[in-house]
This record gives structure tokens, C-alpha cells and sequence, in this order.
């Protein structure tokens, strides 16, 4: 058994629409055991994870799997379960995979299965391959490429498989990753709500929404949370002098330095005293109930721990409650407990404590709905004053208080009172949320009884908190639980406001970064703020904040969180896509404009049905009132339809009479298509839908398609004005748009640009595909009859099939009476000359004459060598790698440099 591949998707992808981990299997000769035929396995491996049992599977019924497994099933089949079992018992609930066949591959297995943490998911992928390896039989063991998966887990080596100890790492793994139970809560309703989620750190802080409709959250803080309110919540001198200005009951107290100054202050308050630190959190360093000199001393002592200043004030009497308010309004209630041990008459304080801790919803800091008990100084204080230690034994029933403060972060308990709060004590929370400002905040209360006024009963406020946590509320210890997270995605999103920018997703094998750019340019016009990716970098309307090739979901998450975006326009490239999916869960319009021979063989792509599978992802993606746009030329992108989201809208360049019985009925039907028809200057460029005819414009008032010559530019053209009216652009402004939409290397580098300054013609274009030479090659059949010779510079990318880099040749062949033929730098793993080679073998086996064939590796050299063979009247089609600078290359040539022919002595250049 082999690992060959590992992918982590974390958007839609080839094969489902959720974030899933993919390792791909080769089962090599465990291919003939099936499950059923390895004796006791199935029983080895229940007895190692009981929790299988309740797997449905296909069955969709308890027992499913195992039935499945004693049916006999693969052993793939067996790791995608085993992982999903495996992330449960570290704490994550999931329940969708599958387990596929790799076509063609005999024995090769693609297994899928969902993750919520990347680092778990592989983990636990990589943990269920060695758990299922170590219970075969020895001479059926054998397994490679695990390192590809979890390096972390390397030393868990099978068959020496221990599953206690693979547990407890997955565990802690599952710790490190996960949100808070807060942050967790709000996550959980975003996306419930619809609404975007993207972790931005391995923290707790949270993008909600794309773009210029984006929020953000940390935890309980959201982007609307006031830094003067968080600062005034956390001086708690401050909070009550402006509480008590507005007439909400707060204890008498005051700041100190000092134990005298301590000292002094409790004798002036009579009674006993709290001593806190006056910006600390959490229960952190309070004391509570101290009257003598010396309970004084200790708690200073304890509060000069966490801060330089200490509160002291008079302490209210009665129960402690924790009031959640959200917007000015009161959302939740909580009564909470200090931690506490009931005696039995047998166990130690000690052992008690033991016990409460194994409770499984206690955990370490904030990760479960209560926290486990920490012996600390405070602790061996409060039950010194009960003339206890940790190795006294309670009375049977007797409840021991272990802390002064009741923190759920100190090991407390709460109880939900919410429904029976007094609209005073309600009134009294919401006046101090909002005389602080806070949005969102946690009011500390003590009142004898909730139920009763405390302006009757003597309490009030004690704390007001930025941050509070939402887990006493979400899940008491005794009451009903609270849906607190609604209430502030609600003060985030309320009902109507949107967290969606329009996404705009171009895929295809040629025209994606024209298309991009048109479509950018028509929402421009609309005067949006547009996010545009493509492979010559990330735009923000004219500014280029990164140069690199970004058409992959890297670069478009980076657009989705910026928030002056207002629509998002990405080149979506099937790398990416294979990669690790899509950057988003859904688009607004979703464009495949066509499929053609190019990066087969690579990725298990092996055939134009393959990549029409990948590209087809982003139509599948469309939401369910965008637009998928098809091309409804190209056969491939045709059958789209069945699978694609929204509404279709096709384009083409047969329009008019020249339209087919499908696309007639479609626009009879009501529905949308873009269509060149027949018309003087070149064609006129119509939309329709649901009944109505636009027509835009003539093709040759379309700078970019060279007087309406280019009809590549023509399709990118259709395929644009659909997405524009998916956005909502009108006929005007799209034709306004287009109409500005040049070919030059400052508007679209490397894509059409045209050069006529030197007394010949110069085309720079970043053809690299047989199907894209195939359309320049309809254009230059068209300038032919007004130019002298066509010269060439020609490349392909090495990872390309034989065969692709042989057509390619024989494509140039048919377009250029002089080919220059070069490499690209890297090779991409072919070693130099070898493309040239297969270049040279096409071109010849399509009859070109040798002697008009050369051969260049350096990409300067060739274009140089191109520009000094013209002359006036002929036309250089230069197809680059290093686009920008190719470019200036051309625009920096001298033409009294040109000669009338190269020879093969130069240094550099060969002929065949």
C-alpha cells in the first residue's frame, strides 16, 4: 500500500462542493483482500474503535459499515471512515466522505473525507492508514509515502501502532487549532446566516463577509467594538465613577498603591472589603470578604500579582450573575457559582476536587463548557478561613467553596436566569453597556435576587467586561442554553444588509485574463471598486498590489479580504483548482469560456474530458441566482449546462441566421445569450434575454480586436457583456466600457498587444497552447494578404505532452514563412533543447522548409534576432514568457539595426 498524493481543498473542488482531504491510494496487491477476505480484521478494528458501529454508510443505518465490511469492501473504502472516526474522538463531529476508484488506475484510490482543522484532517488521514496497516496480517504489510501526510505524526512507525498515545496527539492538535467556544458560537451562526467565514491567524480572529461588506471579530470583539469603551472597560475606577454620574448603583471604593493606602480605605468603608487589580480580567487576583488587618495584607498581596494598582471597595452581598448585553439589549443571564466540592464523609478536599475535574465537559482555559478546578493560593486560602486543607474530609452533603469569585475560567458553574431577570435590574445592565459603549458586553452583578429590584434589595454592578465569553450562556451548567452568537451577527448583518460582494470567476484554457480585464473594466464603469486577480497579479482598479501569476485561490482570498472591494474579479486557473479548490464557496457568475488540449498528463488529467471536469467547477459553484456562462461554440463547455448553478447564459460568434435550432429555442424560451450577428463592420455584437434584444455595438469599434479582425477578442467580448448584466450593468455602460477597452501592454500585458512603430508590425501575445495558436493563427490568415513575410518566435512550456509540443510546430508551420523557435528558462523538467527539438519535428512534419527554421534558447536572443529579420511590411508574432520585458524590448528596438536575413553563425542561433 502506497500514499501517492495528498490534497487539502478548502472550497469546492473536483469532487464535492465542501473542504475535504484527499490522499490518493495504491492498494498494489491488498487491491485482491477485500475486507472479507482477511480474516478477523473487521473484528480488530471494532474492537480498536467501537464508534465504527454507528457508521451508516450507504446503508445510511447504524451498523452500515460494518455490514459493508463483512459484505467485504476496500480497504480505502475502510481509511475514510477510520478518519472521520479518528477527528471525532479528538473532539471534531464529522460525517461526510467518499472513497473512489482512480479511472484507469487498477488498484489506485482516491479517499475523501471532510476535515474542519487542516492540521487534524491530514493527521488523522495519516493516523487511520497506520491504524488499518497494523491490523493485517503481517504478510500483507508494506506501506510508503506516509511522511507526505503528517510529518508530525513520523514516529508512530506500524506495525508498532499505539492508538491511546495517536489519540492523545490528535487531541492536542485538535486544541491548537480549534476557536474558542465564543468565537466558535458566532462562526457557527455566520455560516448558518450564509455568511462568509475565513480564519485570518491561528488565533481567534475571524473574517465574517467578502470585501467592503467584511467584519471582523476576535473572540467577543467585534469591528464595531469602541477602543475608548474596551480601554474605559478595563479601568474599573473609571467604569464606576461614570456609572455612578449615571445614577447605576456601584460599590464605594478607590484606588491604592499601597497596603497602607489599602488599609485605610477598608477601615473608612466599614465592612468587609473585595481587593482587585484594577485593569485585570477573568477573576484574576480577587479577593472577596476580608475584614481583618491581615486578610487585607494577604489580598493585596494577591491583587499587586496582576496589576500595579489595586481596587479596594465595599462588597455587595447576595448572588453572583453575569448579564450579556448586545446592542443595548439584554440577551442572556447567567447565575454563577464559585467553584465548590460537595464531602461525602470519605474523600479528601483533594480527592473531591479529583473527581469534579473528571467531569468530561471540564477542560484546560476555555476549550470545553466548564474548566477544571486549578489548586492554587486562593484556593488553600478560602478553605483556610473555613479551618480546612486539601486533606480534610467534608460531612457528607457538606459544600466546600474552593474560590471567592465564581469565574467559569476559575472552575465555576452557572445557571441561566434569563427569563426572570426584573426589567430594574435589566434597565440598570443596558444603562451601564451603553454608558461604557461597549457593543457587546458582560455586566457583573450582585444582587441578593435577581427576580427583585435591586434598588429595594441593595447590589448593583460590580465589573462591566469588553470580551465577555459566551460560554455560561451557551451551555449552563443547569438551565437553557442561550443563542447569544444570533444576537450579535444580527448587530453585525441585521436582517436585509448583505456580506456578499459579487464574485465574478473566469475559467477556460485560453482568454481568461482578457476576459477579467473586460469584465473589470464594464464594473469600473459602474463605478464599483473592483478586486481584479489574473497571471500578471493582484488589482485594486488600476493598482497592482502584487506582481506575481495570481490565478490561484491564494490571490483570490487576498482580493475577498479587502475592504475597499466591491466586486471581486478572478482568474481561476485549473492549477488552483486541483490544488487545494476554489477561494470561495460560491459565485455570482461563473465563466468557462473554453476547453482545449493544454496541461495534459499533468494532475491525473489526462484527457479534454478531465479539464472540462475541472473547469466545470466554477460553474457548479454559480449561486442559485447568478449566471454560469457558457460558450456555446465549444462542445465541452455546452455540456456544462447540466451541472451548472443559476441561470445559463451562452455566448457565440454564429448569431443571426447562422444561430442553431438550440440556441434559437433557448432565446425563444426567454433565456440569455450574447451572440455576434452578421452585420457590416465586422458584425454587431446583441444580448438577449427574457424576450428583449440589445444590440451594444459593432465588432470593429472594439479597440481590442484589431478593427474587428480578432475574433478571439470578439468571443472574450460576449462572454464579458454576460457577466457584466449578471452584475447588473446596463447595454450602455457595457458598450461604453468595451468600447474603451484597448489591447495595449498598459491595459492587457501580453495579451493582443500590437506594435507599429519600427515600419512593420509587431504582435505580442502570450499564446502557449495549440488552441490558442489556432485563433492567432485565423488572424494572421486574415492580415496576410496586406503584409510581406510573417515571422515567428515560438515556445510551449516543458511540462507539456510530446505530442501538444509537436502540434504546436505544426500550427506555426502553417502561420509563418520564418519560425524562430525557443525554449522557456526553467524547462520544466526537460533538458535543454529538447522542446526545440519536438518543436522543429512538428513544424517539419508539416512540410516547412528547414532552412527557414531557427533556433534559439535564450528568449532575448530570439526576439532580437525576430526583430532584425523584419522589414518594412512584415508582421512579428512574438510569444513570450517574460511578458514586461519582451516588451520593452520591442519598444526599445532601433529598426536601423534590422538586416535582411540571420545566418547560422551567429552566436546563439542555429538552423535546423
Amino acid at each position: 500500500m502506497r500514499v501517492l498524493e495528498v490534497a487539502t481543498y478548502r472550497g469546492p473542488h473536483l469532487y464535492a462542493s465542501r473542504p475535504m482531504v484527499r490522499i490518493q491510494l495504491d492498494l498494489g496487491p491488498l487491491e485482491a483482500w477485500p475486507t472479507n477476505r482477511i480474516q478477523g480484521f473487521t473484528d480488530r478494528l471494532l474492537a480498536a474503535l467501537p464508534g465504527l458501529e454507528a457508521h451508516g454508510c450507504s446503508y445510511k443505518t447504524h451498523g452500515g459499515l460494518v455490514l459493508r465490511m463483512r459484505e467485504g469492501t476496500w480497504l480505502g473504502h475502510v481509511i475514510e471512515h477510520v478518519a472521520l472516526e479518528l477527528q471525532k474522538l479528538a473532539g471534531v463531529a464529522l460525517g461526510r466522505g467518499k472513497t473512489r476508484s482512480v479511472k484507469g488506475r487498477p488498484g489506485v484510490y482516491n479517499v475523501l473525507y471532510a476535515y474542519e482543522g487542516e492540521d487534524l484532517g491530514r493527521a488523522a488521514g495519516r493516523a487511520a492508514i497506520e491504524l488499518v496497516h497494523s491490523l493485517l496480517p503481517r504478510e500483507l504489510q508494506g506501506l510508503e509515502g506516509l511522511a507526505t501526510i503528517a510529518p508530525s505524526l513520523t514516529d508512530l512507525a506500524p506495525p508498532l501502532f499505539d492508538l491511546k498515545r495517536t489519540l492523545e496527539r490528535l487531541q492536542a492538535i485538535a486544541r491548537r487549532e480549534a476557536l474558542g467556544p465564543t468565537t466558535r458560537s458566532l462562526t457557527n451562526e455566520a455560516r448558518r446566516r450564509g455568511i462568509p467565514v475565513q480564519r485570518l491567524n491561528d488565533q481567534s480572529l475571524v473574517q465574517l463577509g467578502w470585501g467592503a461588506r467584511r467584519k471582523l471579530i476576535r473572540a467577543s470583539i467585534t469591528g464595531q467594538t469602541s477602543l475608548i469603551a474596551v480601554e474605559t472597560a478595563g479601568d474599573k475606577a473609571l467604569t464606576k465613577s461614570l456609572l455612578a454620574a449615571a445614577g447605576v448603583p456601584v460599590p464605594r471604593g478607590a484606588v491604592v498603591r499601597t497596603l497602607d493606602e489599602a488599609m485605610a480605605h477598608a477601615e473608612w468603608i466599614k465592612g468587609p472589603v473585595v481587593l482587585k487589580p484594577l485593569d485585570g480580567n477573568h477573576g484574576r487576583g480577587v479577593s472577596v470578604g476580608l475584614v481583618t488587618p491581615e486578610q487585607i495584607a494577604w489580598g493585596f498581596e494577591q491583587a499587586l500579582k496582576h496589576g500595579r494598582r489595586v481596587i479596594v471597595e465595599e462588597q455587595y452581598f447576595g448572588r453572583d450573575y453575569r448579564i450579556l448585553v448586545v446592542g443595548g439589549q439584554v440577551v442572556a443571564v447567567a447565575e454563577r457559582a464559585p467553584a465548590q466540592v460537595t464531602g461525602d464523609g470519605q474523600s479528601t478536599v483533594a480527592q473531591l476536587i479529583e473527581v469534579v475535574n473528571r467531569d468530561p465537559r471540564r477542560g484546560a482555559g476555555h476549550e470545553q463548557v466548564m474548566t477544571r478546578i486549578v489548586i492554587d493560593d486562593q484556593v488553600r486560602e478560602m478553605l483556610a478561613r473555613a479551618q480546612l486543607s486539601l486533606e480534610s474530609i467534608p460531612a457528607p452533603g457538606a459544600v466546600v467553596t474552593l474560590r471567592a469569585t465564581a469565574n467559569l475560567s476559575t472552575g465555576g458553574t452557572a445557571i441561566d436566569r434569563t427569563d426572570v431577570i426584573h426589567p430594574d435590574n435589566a434597565a440598570i445592565a443596558r444603562r451601564a453597556a451603553l454608558t461604557v459603549g461597549l457593543d457587546v458586553a458582560g455586566i457583573d452583578f450582585m444582587a441578593p435576587d435577581i427576580t427583585r429590584s435591586v434598588r429595594e434589595t441593595g447590589g448593583g454592578i460590580v465589573e462591566v467586561n469588553a470580551a465577555p465569553g459566551f460560554r455560561m450562556h451557551l451551555e449552563p451548567s443547569e438551565g437553557q442554553s442561550r443563542d447569544v452568537a444570533k444576537a450579535v451577527i444580527a448587530e453585525l448583518f441585521p436582517p436585509g444588509a448583505r456580506s456578499r460582494i459579487p464574485i465574478v470567476a473566469v475559467t477556460g484554457t485560453n482568454g481568461k485574463s482578457t476576459v477579467v480585464r473586460m469584465v473589470a473594466r464594464i464594473a469600473r464603469q459602474m463605478g464599483k471598486t473592483v478586486g481584479l486577480t489574473n497571471t500578471t497579479g493582484v488589482y485594486i482598479n488600476d493598482e497592482r498590489i502584487l506582481e506575481a501569476d495570481a490565478s490561484g485561490p491564494k490571490s483570490a482570498r487576498m482580493v475577498l479580504r479587502d475592504p475597499t472591494v466591491e466586486v471581486a474579479v478572478l482568474e481561476t486557473a485549473r492549477g488552483g483548482m486541483l490544488r487545494e479548490g476554489l477561494a470561495f464557496d460560491r459565485c455570482d457568475v461563473g465563466i468557462v469560456l473554453n476547453v482545449t488540449a493544454d496541461h495534459l498528463g499533468l494532475k491525473g488529467i489526462d484527457t479534454l474530458e478531465d479539464l472540462a471536469a475541472v473547469k466545470s467547477i466554477v460553474t457548479e459553484a454559480v449561486s442559485r441566482r447568478g449566471v454560469s456562462v457558457l460558450n456555446a461554440d465549444d462542445p465541452l463547455t455546452l455540456r456544462m449546462a447540466r451541472h451548472a448553478g443559476g441561470r445559463i447564459g451562452y455566448f457565440t460568434l454564429r448569431g443571426g441566421f447562422e444561430m442553431s435550432p438550440f440556441l434559437q429555442k433557448h432565446v425563444a424560451q426567454g433565456g440569455l445569450l450574447a451572440a455576434l450577428e452578421p452585420s457590416i463592420h465586422g458584425g454587431e455584437l446583441v444580448l438577449y434575454d427574457k424576450g428583449e434584444r440589445w444590440p451594444l455595438m459593432h465588432a470593429n469599434e472594439l479597440p481590442s480586436t484589431l478593427n474587428g479582425l480578432a475574433r478571439f477578442n470578439i468571443a472574450n467580448a460576449l462572454a464579458a457583456i454576460l457577466a457584466g448584466h449578471g452584475l447588473g450593468a446596463s447595454p450602455t455602460v457595457m458598450a461604453a466600457a468595451l468600447g474603451a477597452f484597448t489591447s495595449s501592454h498598459a491595459e492587457n500585458p501580453g495579451r493582443f498587444n500590437v506594435h507599429d512603430g519600427h515600419g512593420f508590425r509587431v504582435i505580442v501575445d502570450y499564446a502557449h497552447n495549440p488552441g490558442a495558436m489556432r485563433a492567432m493563427g485565423e488572424l494572421v490568415a486574415q492580415l496576410r494578404p496586406n503584409v510581406n513575410r510573417v515571422i515567428g518566435v515560438v515556445s510551449i512550456p516543458g511540462d507539456r505532452r510530446d505530442e501538444d509540443i509537436q502540434e504546436m510546430g505544426a500550427i506555426a508551420a502553417e502561420m509563418f514563412d520564418d519560425l524562430i523557435f525557443r525554449e522557456r528558462p526553467d524547462g520544466r523538467g526537460r533538458p535543454a533543447g529538447s522542446v526545440l527539438s519536438l518543436l522543429t519535428e512538428g513544424a517539419l512534419g508539416a512540410g516547412f522548409l528547414s532552412e527557414r527554421i531557427h533556433r534559439i534558447l535564450s528568449e532575448t536572443r530570439s526576439v532580437e534576432a525576430a526583430l532584425r529579420m523584419a522589414r518594412t511590411g512584415d508582421l512579428v508574432l512574438i510569444f513570450p514568457t517574460a511578458v514586461d520585458a519582451v516588451w520593452k524590448q520591442v519598444t526599445a528596438f532601433e529598426p536601423a539595426a534590422t538586416a535582411s536575413s540571420i545566418t547560422a553563425a551567429e552566436p546563439g542561433l542555429a538552423h535546423v
